[in-house]
């Protein structure tokens, strides 16, 4: 049984404001080579002292011969695996150096039904060889100018692969492989106290041009993102987007961003798509910088990297991600069906965000927990301005096998003091996420509106 934390030390590294965040040198950045301690994004690649989570050896290799090509479902590579055990809120004091606070005050207020069942660790992340040489590349290169607002001489895949900084672990995130381009849906779900719903359609088409290998940083045209998010259902919402241009440099350019509302039938720049402002259709569960877990400009915000350590978190949750699943087998009263998600035993880093002063964001602090495999952000326990635990909020994600990389497959934000959740990135019940080529120009303006219009 899982009795002690294993926590690393904490990192002296009170960064002053000034300070442009260098690259590792060549001897630190050999670690990521086939034969050093690290995997090629910067984890651990060993595993731990009881074996628990396991050494890392190359990720999952094989595509399973129940998927049946692109397009079709991630089906669970793994059918076979049974929980290894499952902690309720009669054992959770076994556990609770493992968990954090948002994970805990779930077993409090759901204590008949809140469950989490853990399995076998399976490191099965892994990536394009490209994506390991460019991440390298990175480690020497990459730096964060503009007070961790600009992200300089980096180009394909992970800019900080040993990370120094707050800043460098959520850039690791903001820009990770997620292939060049993918259209795919995004059910969202808004839950009242009693278990009711609504749901809102949502197409999402994202190129990344930063992770184009046909790009070099002159053909960046400093956006290394771009978001088209069309609502489809319900009626009352449908044709309802926002388009995004993500900027590489933050304090040369910040965000541009447009919204098309069907009554106005016209596109305008909106400068609110960012930070605290609501998310689309999350009846207020939601704020913009929660998209993707987190996203956007990081400087409202002190970035303390606190350490690494080992948590239960989900991951490999192709259970969840299940074709065979409606929305109703999933979405419950107080809490997703938790009897169809799977938690690991990870190494995570431990990210500690609070509001500088002068600035103003709703929640006050955030404490990210990030996997070491793959920089997805896994936890996050978020804070109101009395400094009491106010949300909390997980992604569960699966590896796209046959890319290879991973993605979200559900994300949730449970509010702690209302009773009130949302849900959303499921796709259960509409077409599997695939790679469409998509041009710049089907993320201008112009076309947006073009297509809009008709």
């Amino acid at each position: 049984m899982l009795k002690k934390l294993w926590v690393a030390p904490a990192l002296a590294l009170m960064l002053a404001p000034t300070v442009t965040f260098a690259g590792v040198s060549d001897d630190e950045a050999e670690r990521l080579e086939e034969d050093g301690d690290l995997t090629p994004w910067g984890a651990t690649r060993a595993g731990n002292t009881d074996g628990s989570i396991p050494a890392w050896e190359g990720g999952l290799k094989q595509v399973p011969d129940c998927y049946e090509g692109e397009g079709s479902w991630y089906c669970d590579p793994f059918p076979q695996d049974e929980p290894k055990f499952v902690i309720t809120a009669e054992n959770v004091e076994r556990y609770r150096d493992m968990l954090s606070e948002g994970q805990q005050k779930m077993f409090e207020l759901h204590p008949e039904t809140y469950k989490m069942p853990v399995f076998e660790t399976r490191r099965t992340f892994a990536n394009p060889e490209w994506i390991y040489e460019a991440s390298r590349e990175n480690a020497e290169e990459a730096e964060l100018g503009g007070n961790g607002e600009a992200l300089v001489g980096a180009m394909h895949a992970y800019p900080f692969p040993i990370p120094q900084s707050g800043h460098e672990v959520i850039w690791n995130h903001k820009v990770r492989y997620l292939g060049r381009w993918v259209q795919r849906w995004n059910n969202q779900f808004a839950v009242t106290q009693s278990g009711r719903y609504n749901q809102v359609t949502i197409r999402e088409d994202v190129y990344f041009p930063y992770n184009d290998p046909e790009n070099d940083v002159d053909d960046l045209e400093n956006i290394i993102i771009y978001f088209l998010q069309v609502v489809t259902e319900p009626p009352r919402l449908a044709g309802t987007i926002t388009l995004v241009h993500e900027t590489m440099d933050q304090v040369k350019e910040p965000r541009r961003a447009w919204q098309y509302n069907p009554g106005q039938r016209r596109l305008r720049r909106a400068p609110n798509v960012g930070y605290d402002n609501p998310g689309t259709a999350a009846d207020g569960l939601r704020t913009n910088d929660q998209t993707d877990t987190f996203n956007g400009a990081m400087d409202r915000y002190t970035w303390k990297l606190v350490g690494k350590q080992e948590m239960i978190v989900p991951a490999n949750s192709y259970r969840l991600h299940s074709d065979e699943l409606s929305y109703d087998d999933i979405v419950k009263e107080g809490h997703i069906n938790q009897d169809v998600t799977r938690y690991e035993r990870r190494r995570v880093w431990v990210v500690d965000a609070e509001t500088k002063p002068g600035t103003t964001h709703i929640y006050k602090r955030r404490k990210f927990y990030v996997d070491e495999d793959g920089w997805q952000i896994r936890l996050v326990d978020i804070y109101d301005r009395r400094d009491q635990l106010w949300r909390f909020q997980e992604t569960h994600s699966a590896l796209a096998y046959d890319k290879p990389f991973e993605v979200p497959v559900g994300e949730t934000i449970y509010d702690l003091q209302n009773g009130r959740y949302l849900v959303q990135a499921l796709n259960n019940e509409h077409d599997e996420n695939v790679e469409r080529e998509f041009d710049r120009d089907y993320f201008s303006p112009s076309n947006v509106s073009r297509q809009a219009a008709r």
